[in-house]
């Protein structure tokens, strides 16, 4: 479900209202704990934090115009998700963060390759995202994506 809202000042207004605090409250957790370098903006219809083209000229490989996009959230029809580029392409942080989840959670780890679904919005656990996005540096984030990409070419 993408918004067609053109900034995030708009995407956050027109979320139905139960949605709307802890849309609020990932994005207060996202400043708060992203490392220095990445910046929120509209990213492929959701709230993204991309890695600007002022870090990384080439952009993102499919879409070069775009910035390399690192983390979204995102309101669905039945879920608000958090799309980690990082836990989809480092195996490592991928277990850290499937170990950590039941510490934080008391709901079933509900996730896909990068997304991570919450259907219950009381169950977030905002310190763990909190910490999982500590867990990589725009420039950490920069190598991983070109040794990932570049082993695809």
């Amino acid at each position: 479900m993408q918004s067609k809202a053109q900034s995030v000042d708009t995407y956050m207004s027109e979320l139905p209202e139960e949605r709307k605090a802890p849309m609020q409250r990932l994005r207060e957790v996202f400043k708060a704990n992203l490392p220095e370098g990445f910046t929120e903006e509209m990213n492929y219809g959701m709230i993204g934090y991309v890695v600007p083209h002022s870090i990384y000229p080439k952009g993102y490989h499919c879409s070069p115009e775009l910035p390399l996009p690192f983390v979204n959230i995102a309101s669905q029809k039945n879920f608000i998700a958090v799309y980690h580029m990082g836990i989809y392409s480092d195996e490592k942080l991928l277990n850290w963060f499937v170990e950590e989840f039941p510490k934080h959670s008391k709901a079933k780890l509900d996730m896909g390759k990068s997304c991570i679904r919450f259907k219950k919005m009381d169950q977030i656990p905002y310190d763990l995202i909190g910490e999982l996005l500590t867990k990589m540096t725009v420039n950490q984030w920069i190598e991983r994506y070109d040794s990932v990409y570049a082993k695809g070419k």
